[in-house]
């Protein structure tokens, strides 16, 4: 079944119709042109760090250029590529959300991968990052900015509250006694945890459904678990967090917020994507430390981040061109260097075997934590219609932060319009 691109698609087609330069191959002095586009959804200089591989990529290939887009956010860039997909424009490449593969595939809008790479250079991705990049032995995608939800805390707020700034909090009752003890003037001067409530809710919830239980959706892409009884547990301790134990701000905070917030102390701990964890350590005027997510009755946390994907339909030379800029990105070296510039997890494991990585994180073992966190990962959440049942899911969560609704009535009433809205695929 199709998917029905959303009516405000359309209304970009004009615009970017005329916006690629890849329609042959040809165009810049002979050589073959692709479109790569790519979003940003953390903080520090990606652009600038992908504009500097597509000039490495260009200077070892000088038949072939890479016209690099920043497409915004990564719904912004979904949105813009599936316009000029739907334009009959689609570019070579794409970095979007792992969790598209449904959409596109529902579009019939991308390639299977696995005649264009061998089995050894798959093997080399870790397992939890291959879960949202294939279905059954089929893969769609290759991991690239990749990440799990990790908690950074203020190793000098620790020391100021009379904690261990060695030992972080391991379970949920120790985050809520050390948030209450982190937590200054009734969280006026500092609060003691920022969990981030604005554009991936429903990531932040994932990790707290996984600690408790286990995933909030079936692996086919047909079902979701909203409000199994594991799943209202972990909203029930979400919601407790700010209302009941006031270590952190009632109702919404926004992504954005939460790094910048920990970074001018204004609070002494945050749940957010590994993937800021360089823009941390470049911009920390104090100590920090990073872990595991707390756990429940176990640890978890779900991966996230984007994957690149080839399209389909591309003359010749134009597909082996983007297939070699793919592997061109996934060398070893090359995701390592990518690990330590932006603070996504290295993808590969014959990235941590190089030089460069074994040196980096033997002096920032910070840079460890979300690669060992994998072993407790699961899928970030993926559906079919994923960007409504996402909305759903994300509304029903901030309706209940924000007091509209209980836990009940929220949790219940998304399952019922989440199960609506995927009932053409049961």
């Amino acid at each position: 079944m199709k998917t029905k691109v959303l009516s405000f698609v359309l209304v970009l087609m004009v615009v970017l119709a005329g916006c690629s330069s890849s329609e042959t191959g040809g165009g810049d002095g002979g050589k073959t042109e692709i479109d790569f586009w790519f979003p940003v959804a953390v903080g520090g200089d990606v652009a600038k760090i992908v504009d500097g591989m597509v000039a490495d990529f260009e200077k070892e290939n000088p038949d072939i250029k890479v016209n690099a887009k920043y497409g915004g956010s990564y719904a912004e860039t979904m949105t813009q590529v599936m316009a000029s997909a739907q334009a009959g424009n689609a570019p070579e490449l794409a970095v979007l959300f792992s969790i598209d593969l449904f959409t596109l595939l529902e579009n019939d809008l991308i390639e299977e991968l696995n005649p264009m790479f061998d089995e050894k250079y798959m093997d080399d991705f870790y397992d939890g990052f291959m879960a949202n990049s294939s279905i059954g032995d089929k893969v769609y995608s290759l991991p690239f900015q990749r990440s799990t939800i990790v908690l950074y805390y203020n190793k000098d707020a620790f020391k100021e509250a009379g904690l261990d700034p060695e030992a972080p909090p391991e379970n949920w009752d120790q985050l809520v006694e050390y948030g209450k003890k982190l937590t200054k003037n009734g969280g006026k001067d500092q609060w003691g945890l920022e969990i981030p409530s604005t554009g991936y809710q429903y990531w932040m919830f994932q990790a707290l459904a996984l600690q408790t239980e286990k995933n909030i959706m079936a692996q086919d892409g047909k079902e979701v678990y909203f409000n199994a009884p594991y799943a209202k547990e972990a909203m029930e301790f979400w919601l407790s967090l700010g209302k009941e134990h006031k270590i952190m701000p009632e109702g919404v905070t926004e992504w954005a917020t939460v790094p910048s917030d920990f970074l001018s102390g204004k609070t002494a701990m945050m749940y957010h994507t590994t993937g800021n964890l360089t823009n941390v350590k470049n911009n920390a005027d104090f100590d920090f430390g990073v872990s595991f997510l707390p756990a429940n009755n176990q640890y978890g946390s779900p991966t996230g981040g984007g994957n690149i994907y080839l399209f389909k339909d591309l003359p010749k030379a134009n597909k082996e061109a983007a297939v070699k800029f793919m592997k061109f990105l996934t060398e070893p070296e090359r995701v390592a260097q990518w690990s330590i510039d932006t603070g996504y997890v290295a993808t590969t494991e014959s990235a941590y075997e190089t030089d460069l990585l074994k040196k980096y994180v033997e002096e920032f073992p910070a840079a460890l934590v979300a690669r060992e966190q994998l072993e407790y990962a699961d899928s970030e959440l993926a559906t079919y219609q994923n960007g409504e049942v996402q909305k759903i899911f994300n509304d029903h969560i901030q309706s209940i932060l924000t007091g509209q609704s209980t836990v009940d009535e929220g949790l219940d009433n998304a399952q019922k319009k989440a199960e609506k809205v995927l009932e053409p695929f049961q």
